[in-house]
């Protein structure tokens, strides 16, 4: 049986991850920003683990970590978590850049640092789910695209850096999915949000899934899903 280390499994394309390897019987650490948290994700998925650690304080991380018991054993860290707000740029305050400079960048690569010796011993694969603005950033998606470049370029390093540890490391970006984040974003733009113009969080799943699941003779690094109509 699997173990896998999910950030985001609370809703949108984390949850459909949770709930498709909590159906076949794997292993899920859930990580939650506290412990009610936690709570609420361990009784949707019955027989997961919740590890306490807010992606919105990433300094934070290694002293939380060190507070519980850690997976010893890690096959896939999932990196799905992330936060978005819009604005140009010179309307945006510091305070949105380092929100989403945390959460959808620095804490991804905190919470790989500490796992990272469990990650080589597991010859682990480690899933970013990024963001089609990861890969080119529109107007008023500064900060956003910001974040997911630099998620672009933690992975890139990393698939580099622990190739030779066995370490897989895959990059999804999906267009726009519907999801609550989805709904945000529409909000913001000032739309009317209809979810089924987008990608279902099942098929961004899906190719999550694949990642994890592929063979060990052959690793993905990069696989932009869009929307299909």
């Amino acid at each position: 049986m699997a173990t896998h280390l999910i950030t985001g499994a609370g809703s949108g394309i984390g949850a459909a991850v949770a709930a498709r390897l909590h159906a076949r019987g794997d292993d899920l650490v859930l990580l939650a920003r506290d412990a009610a948290r936690g709570k609420q994700l361990v009784d949707r998925y019955p027989g997961s683990r919740a590890l306490v650690g807010d992606l919105a304080d990433p300094d934070r991380l290694s002293w939380a970590f060190s507070k519980q018991a850690v997976p010893e054993r890690i096959d896939s860290l999932l990196h799905i978590a992330g936060i978005v707000d819009l604005g140009p740029v010179g309307e945006l305050r510091p305070k949105t850049w380092h929100q989403q400079l945390n959460v959808n960048l620095i804490a991804p690569a905190e919470v790989t640092r500490l796992l990272l010796p469990t990650l080589r011993a597991s010859q682990a694969t480690v899933v970013f789910v990024n963001s089609g603005a990861g890969l080119t950033a529109h107007a008023e998606w500064g900060a956003y695209g910001a974040s997911k470049h630099g998620l672009k370029a933690l992975a890139d390093a990393l698939r580099a850096e622990e190739k030779p540890n066995g370490i897989r490391v895959t990059s999804v970006y999906p267009g726009r999915t519907a999801s609550p984040m989805q709904a945000k974003v529409h909000s913001q733009e000032g739309k009317e949000y209809a979810p089924e113009r987008w990608i279902d969080p099942e098929s961004v799943a899906t190719t999550v899934l694949m990642a994890v699941d592929l063979p060990r003779d052959a690793e993905v690094a990069d696989l932009s899903v869009r929307p299909g109509r």
